[in-house]
């Protein structure tokens, strides 16, 4: 069983229809006694860095997120769920859940249109590339954890792993076939 956070900001709903179509079962979670029991976790996302931090602080599963997250319970990270998973973001003052040790940082739009949205390339460090569909105004720059980079107005992390962590700053779920293969990978950990 996947459990996916409502943490108010997600797509859940692409979410589990993508699970499902790839025949793993999901739930919706957002209480302190369900997260303690989930076996593997997504945190799905569109939305503002501090009002998915506060929602998850208001929720009362911050830390423990965070202690499984640490603990090796398998996490996905989708969008603005890879970038919660910083120290912090330029986008706000809140304190990210600080398991990837970087800043989220801003595009700036002087040099492209922001947000960058629509489909897009990711080379991967094993020099395959596959397209994404991605929306964001926000990045994680490049970081030892990153297996899958992008360009758009500057190089940024589009996939990281680390450990029982994987994270996206695409939509796998609105990716097509390239997008079902990542969520199939996660799921295949659980």
């Amino acid at each position: 069983m996947i459990s996916i956070i409502d943490y108010k900001v997600g797509n859940i709903f692409n979410v589990r229809n993508a699970l499902k179509y790839l025949g793993f079962e999901s739930e919706v979670i957002n209480k302190k006694n369900e997260i303690k029991n989930a076996k593997a976790i997504i945190l799905p996302g569109v939305g503002a860095f501090d009002d998915a931090i506060k929602q998850l602080k208001k929720d009362d599963i911050y830390h423990d997120l965070k202690a499984k997250i640490l603990n090796g319970v398998p996490t996905l990270g989708i969008c603005l769920g890879m970038q919660v998973l910083a120290k912090s973001s330029q986008e706000g003052l809140e304190q990210g859940l600080g398991v990837i040790d970087t800043v989220v940082e801003k595009f700036c739009s002087k040099e492209g249109i922001v947000p960058h949205m629509g489909w897009n390339k990711v080379d991967y460090n094993n020099s395959e590339s596959a397209f994404y569909y991605f929306i964001h105004s926000f990045y994680l720059p490049i970081t030892d954890y990153t297996v899958g980079f992008t360009n758009y107005i500057t190089n940024f992390s589009a996939v990281i792993k680390k450990n029982n962590l994987l994270a996206t700053q695409f939509h796998p779920e609105k990716s097509g076939v390239d997008g079902l293969k990542i969520l199939k990978e996660f799921g295949d950990l659980v």
